[in-house]
């Protein structure tokens, strides 16, 4: 499974935007953006949805005994 962090980086990346190209894109502040990709855990559920949103992709509560494993 990939990382949220990993996810977003790789994406942005892909769509040849800096990161402050993207806060601005995404609504959210160049901090959140940073935070994110830094795979920081205190984030904000709606922040971190704002900024998936652009690709298409939500959080959504899983359970636990389906989720894949993170090592």
């Amino acid at each position: 499974m990939t990382r949220i962090s990993e996810f977003v980086r790789t994406k942005r990346k892909q769509l040849g935007i800096t990161q402050e190209e993207f806060a601005a894109k995404a609504g959210v502040a160049l901090t959140v953006i940073r935070k994110i990709e830094q795979g920081k855990e205190n984030l904000s559920l709606a922040k971190v949805n704002r900024v998936l949103s652009l690709f298409g992709h939500v959080l959504v509560p899983t359970n636990e005994k389906d989720a894949p494993r993170i090592s």
